[in-house]
């Protein structure tokens, strides 16, 4: 089939791998423009597993316009995130996070919403339309088969992307930051939202849903369960009570990795894309991956659709590139270089640089 269907004002078939936030809503997007989508995923049931993520309202608007039904039901599940600072352990305050002036700007709060309601409202939608497939249990094993098969493949398929290796190569690879993140959801709410930051490590906080409270923490890679409340003994409450009070069983850790070097295109050719941590896998601390593989998804859907007569895919591919990967990369980039500011061990020097910041 390859590209040849494409550039005579048709649109074409494209095969999205990967099934997480990134490749659902781009099969919602690519399925608005006209295309014939299907979904492939490796593992043998969609991934629900997490606690919150974060949706900036430029990533809720990017919802709205992959799928009205899908902003929607975002909305009716989210809580609004107002309010929230960064403390030292002690409790004492060093700054305010943005949010009213994120707020105040946009005219709307930054949501945030239980990664399996998110996953289960873009699913949802798929399912209701009824014609785009997702495929369980199916690993993409032949990239070029697919390319082949496809005028369009999507690699959405997160940091281990099978189609980013067999696309572009081995040069851009996970890299390790040496730390572990825990997440996990408490049964009770606290007013105390926002970042608690140690020497080395830090502990946050988020509304999630009515009587429940998520949280998260960094600590060196090496730290087991066992180990971790102890490294946030005497910090304020309710830290210690959260780590206390919630089953070690049901916490998720995970090494904590970001693409690198950074990638020099998402496209390749004229038929292969790359969206969310495929394309630039961050660091979380800026609570922005949710957010860029929506804005992902958003933006090569509407420039696949702008495109489909005319100059065709090839085009397409480009216009997407040019509008995300600079953006993307420097959300990555500064990801990073926050976790460094977050987790030294130079934390009086860095305390004092926050409290003067406006």
């Amino acid at each position: 089939m390859g590209s040849s269907s494409v550039g005579r004002g048709e649109a074409g078939v494209a095969v999205v791998v990967g099934a997480g936030v990134a490749g659902l809503a781009t099969a919602l997007g690519l399925r608005r423009a006209g295309w014939r989508v299907t979904v492939m995923e490796r593992r043998a049931e969609l991934e629900r597993y997490g606690t919150a993520f974060g949706i900036h309202p430029t990533a809720q608007a990017a919802l709205d316009r992959l799928d009205p039904s899908v902003g929607e039901a975002v909305r009716r599940r989210a809580v609004p995130y107002r309010h929230a600072t960064v403390r030292t352990p002690d409790g004492r305050q060093l700054a305010r996070l943005p949010l009213e002036r994120i707020e105040a700007k946009f005219d709307r709060p930054e949501l945030l919403i239980s990664r399996p309601y998110l996953i289960d409202a873009l699913a949802g939608a798929l399912h209701a339309h009824g014609d785009v497939p997702i495929r369980l249990g199916e690993p993409a094993l032949d990239v070029a088969a697919l390319r082949c098969a496809y005028d369009l493949v999507v690699g959405a398929d997160g940091l281990n992307s099978a189609v980013r290796s067999g696309t572009f190569g081995p040069r851009s690879r996970p890299a390790s930051l040496a730390t572990a993140a825990w997440i996990g959801t408490a049964g009770f709410e606290t007013d105390r939202h926002g970042e608690t930051w140690g020497r080395g490590r830090f502990f946050g906080m988020t509304p999630v849903e009515p009587g429940r409270t998520n949280w998260y923490a960094t600590a060196p890679q090496a730290t087991t369960a066992d180990e971790l409340p102890a490294l946030f003994a005497g910090w304020h409450d309710p830290i210690p009570r959260i780590l206390a009070e919630t089953n070690p069983a049901h916490w998720i850790r995970y090494e904590m990795r970001h693409l690198r070097p950074a990638l020099r295109s998402f496209v390749h050719g004229g038929g292969t894309a790359l969206v969310g941590d495929a394309a630039h896998a961050m660091t979380p601390n800026l609570g922005q991956g949710a957010c860029t593989a929506l804005l992902d998804a958003e933006a090569l859907a509407r420039a696949v659709a702008a495109h489909a007569r005319g100059a065709g895919l090839p085009a397409a591919l480009r216009a997407y590139d040019a509008e995300r990967r600079r953006r993307a990369q420097r959300t990555a980039w500064a990801s990073r270089h926050l976790h460094r500011f977050m987790t030294t061990r130079h934390h009086r020097a860095r305390d004092a640089l926050l409290r003067v910041l406006p």
